[in-house]
């Protein structure tokens, strides 16, 4: 038998070794199982939780502050704080107090009238709460998923001065100014970094009944708790829609908000609430000018970045919230106090009519059922999937104490002492108008500013 030369067997040994090299680098090209895309549920459940706390009757306000003046809440509960009854949307405008929206759709059923939430004990409205469609629900535009981020589509007007972080003094920098009508959308973007990342929530729509509603308009009980077993049914939801809140998506305490002053700055304190994910602080003051030059806007915000404000007061996503704590746009959990650096809105009288906000993050729980399948050929089609978010939220002025009684007049004023009427006269009839001087930033001013400012 001949034996191979020495040349071939050099050339098989080659072969041999290129081979066993070249094949894993081969195998590793081959593509990977695409999986396919995931489906919409066949049902979609939300729910919001919200906590307010507003001396002097002033909570509805907040509503409109934090961009609630719109959508479904009822014009009646942006003025005045006491719960005088429950309507769908007061979880973004309503007075002191919790409050709990409702929203459920189903494919099975696009015409979806009514549905129950079975609720535990602890809700104090058990057996079930009875989901309507409200007579003017309005269809939910198509062009944008219900997980998408609602952008604010306006600026505010006029000239506005922005102050940020916690301290004794202004710090070095600031404030920042931008000019509505002189300035850039490119200047505006460099002053103005504003975040928000509220997504959709509860909504009203035809064939997505909601909670509270004309047929079953109760409170949320002082004391009740959401925390437990809950479950979804109605034509053409699955019957497998049951799920359980844990305490960490339960109702929020208020915050309890108090004010010193010393030396001309404000100091912000408060008890940490248990399931509060991180907190933000937001005020806001002004005043007008009688020139015709325009109204001119003090904002200051807890951030140590420069931040508006306008998109946080609300609720965020919790990826959202953990990577502004790392930037320290927001303050931690354990945080108990904050300072109002002296100077940003005046002294005395005029420092007292700043608005102040303050808002607790809870965190927010997205569930879905069955749990997604490990084959990665398999569709993903969940039977049902839930978003809950929660949030505690305090505002008030800054500087004043709370006010006995009374809530707040159809301008947005103070009832019940002294002070300016909207005509411009005290209570005793005095005119208070003074020609050639400035007069004060209003609230109604303040609102109207603000409502420019955020999405309806």
């Amino acid at each position: 038998m001949k034996l191979p030369s020495t040349n071939l067997q050099r050339f098989l040994v080659t072969s041999a070794l290129l081979s066993a090299a070249i094949a894993p680098a081969v195998q590793a090209q081959q593509p990977a199982p695409v999986r396919p895309p995931d489906k919409p549920p066949i049902a979609q459940g939300w729910i919001d939780i919200a906590t307010f706390a507003s001396p002097g009757g002033m909570g509805g306000m907040a509503g409109m502050m934090m961009g609630g003046g719109g959508g479904d809440t009822p014009m009646s509960a942006l003025f005045g704080g006491k719960r005088k009854g429950n309507q769908f949307g007061l979880t973004r405008a309503g007075g002191s107090g919790s409050y709990v929206d409702v929203t459920l759709r189903t494919s099975r059923n696009p015409s979806l009238a009514e549905a129950l939430q079975a609720v535990p004990p602890g809700s104090k409205l058990e057996p079930t709460l009875q989901l309507k469609v409200l007579p003017q629900a309005k269809p939910v535009p198509t062009d944008r998923g219900d997980d998408s981020i609602e952008e604010p589509t306006e600026q505010p007007k006029g000239k506005i001065k922005l102050y940020w972080g916690c301290g004794t003094t202004i710090r070095p920098g600031q404030p920042k100014v931008v000019d509505f009508e002189t300035s850039t959308i490119k200047e505006f973007g460099d002053i103005f970094k504003g975040r928000r990342a509220t997504q959709r929530g509860t909504h009203s729509a035809p064939g997505r009944p909601v909670w509270p509603n004309p047929t079953d308009n109760r409170l949320v009980p002082d004391g009740a708790s959401f925390a437990g077993a809950h479950a979804f049914s109605g034509q053409g939801v699955p019957e497998s829609f049951k799920f359980t809140l844990p305490p960490a998506q339960d109702i929020m305490p208020p915050i309890a908000l108090q004010q010193a002053q010393a030396a001309g700055v404000t100091q912000l304190s408060w008890q940490a609430l248990p399931t509060a994910r991180g907190y933000f602080i937001a005020a806001m003051g002004g005043k007008g000018d009688d020139s015709g030059d325009g109204a001119e806007m003090t904002l200051w915000t807890s951030s140590e970045l420069p931040d508006s404000g306008f998109g946080l007061v609300d609720y965020q996503t919790n990826k959202s919230v953990d990577q502004w704590l790392k930037e320290k746009v927001l303050l931690a959990p354990a945080t108990t106090r904050c300072d109002v650096p002296k100077g940003i809105f005046g002294e005395g009288e005029e420092a007292a009519g700043a608005m102040l906000r303050m808002i607790a993050y809870g965190s927010e729980l997205n569930l879905a059922h069955p749990p997604r399948p490990t084959d990665p050929k398999i569709a993903y089609e969940p039977e049902w999937a839930l978003k809950v978010r929660v949030k505690s939220v305090a505002f008030t002025m800054l500087g004043m104490p709370a006010m006995d009684g009374g809530g707040a007049g159809e301008d947005g004023s103070a009832e019940g002492g002294e002070g300016s009427s909207s005509d411009g006269t005290t209570n005793d009839g005095t005119s208070t108008e003074q020609p050639k001087k400035k007069k004060k930033f209003g609230l109604k001013d303040a609102l109207d500013a603000v409502k420019d400012a955020v999405p309806h």
